[in-house]
């Protein structure tokens, strides 16, 4: 019993510092391994998972694969530091985009370099809203193995400035309460002051920022409030 005790302590243990050090190799190489997969980020993701994994269950020898995940991950950081000042190095590593169609033209060798069959050339088209090929001008394949489309200028949506429009420029909403407390460093970011944040929820009917469950600046003067329960109006 007690050496089975001394197994389930030793696996957990192992899985902890995997885990440890899964997590402080994610962070070192970056968010890009998530957002912008290249081949190599999926091969080398898949072996950091699998040495990690072995890791945790390697009782007898958890030096070896612990060494292979920290050579994996710095080996990951390199060529990512590497790929950000090569442009040589970026372009054999990382690719580079390949035009598989351009003014009606369907290119066959591009194609099959990019291992694409037509179906699935098809499918990146109608996920992209075009059921009519008519309407693309240019089709890239990008590094990541996203499909890029240009449309045609009758078909592309219609913008202000096609319509001698001027919109006033839109701004990225900044949190200023979340889960009921006040962000002091978002209200002093944006140049405002907290008694302004309370002032303006008094207005919307509300006592205090416990009450509410998110609100947002919208970069001017409007505070949109979401309140702390579903359902419940404010009083």
């Amino acid at each position: 019993m007690l050496e089975i005790l001394q197994k389930i302590g030793l696996t957990v243990a192992a899985s902890a510092v995997s885990i440890a050090v899964l997590f402080f190799l994610t962070k070192l190489m970056g968010s890009r391994q998530v957002s912008q997969m290249t081949m190599f980020d999926y091969i080398t993701g898949i072996t950091i998972g699998s040495v990690a994994a072995e890791m945790a269950t390697e009782l007898e020898e958890p030096v070896k694969p612990l060494t292979a995940l920290i050579i994996y991950g710095l080996a990951a950081f390199g060529i990512s530091l590497l790929t950000s000042k090569s442009i040589h190095a970026r372009g054999v590593i990382t690719g580079k985009p390949l035009v598989l169609m351009d003014g009606d033209i369907l290119y066959r060798d591009n194609l099959k370099k990019a291992q694409l069959d037509l179906d699935e050339f098809l499918t990146f088209a109608r996920m992209s809203g075009y059921f009519d090929l008519s309407q693309i001008q240019t089709a890239v394949l990008e590094h990541n193995g996203v499909v890029s489309f240009l449309a045609k200028e009758p078909y592309r949506p219609a913008t202000p400035s096609d319509m001698n429009l001027k919109p006033k420029q839109s701004h990225v909403q900044m949190p200023f309460i979340m889960d009921g407390k006040l962000l002091p460093d978002n209200i002093a970011q944006a140049g405002k002051e907290e008694s302004w944040v309370r002032r303006e929820l008094v207005k919307q009917g509300y006592r205090e920022e416990s009450e509410v469950f998110l609100a947002l600046w919208d970069g001017e003067t409007k505070l949109t409030v979401f309140p702390m329960e579903v359902g419940k109006l404010p009083s």
